[in-house]
């Protein structure tokens, strides 16, 4: 239901699906939340989720809810998160806030992060980076998860990287 009203939303996508085939290739698990998918529908075909962890419905905005707090648990070694989808102001920014106060270091990737308006999405950004998110790109997550050339997977995630990401025209708003 949302495709039509995110901004920037191919690109948006494009950008996750870059995420999702690196994750993928360097074996980092993947959880995905739904926002009340019986009545705003399901995660996007297109986006290849079919190796996440956990896949559960939410009706609170931030997707730390009780399974997502377990299975965090369970995986105590992990102290950084990765966060992408939509939308920038409500839920991508409410699990921000909500990962910061349990001492996680958070990075979400803005160019496959998207709200219904470039005000929400831009306003997101700095309140996120103000409580102390890292904003980064997919690209250059992807290559400080490889963390070399020399890392077995990086010809891969050469080629995921070889195509330009798509515009999310970021650049347009120079307060960020």
């Amino acid at each position: 239901k949302f495709r039509p009203s995110i901004r920037h939303f191919p690109a948006i996508l494009s950008n996750a699906n870059r995420m999702l085939q690196s994750a993928k290739l360097l074996d980092i698990p993947l959880v995905v939340t739904e926002q009340y998918p019986k009545g705003l529908g399901s995660t996007c075909s297109e986006l290849d989720i079919n190796h996440c962890s956990i896949n559960c419905p939410k009706t609170k905005f931030s997707m730390m809810i009780p399974e997502v707090k377990s299975y965090l648990e369970e995986k105590k070694t992990r102290k950084s998160i990765v966060l992408f989808g939509i939308e920038a102001h409500v839920c991508i920014q409410q699990t921000a806030i909500d990962l910061i106060s349990l001492g996680y270091e958070v990075h979400v990737i803005v160019d496959a992060t998207s709200s219904r308006t470039d005000t929400d999405r831009v306003f997101a950004f700095q309140r996120m980076r103000q409580a102390g998110v890292f904003l980064t790109t997919s690209e250059s997550m992807i290559l400080t998860l490889a963390g070399g050339s020399d890392h077995p997977q990086f010809k891969q995630l050469q080629k995921i990287i070889t195509t330009e990401a798509e515009d999310t025209k970021l650049l347009t708003f120079p307060m960020l």
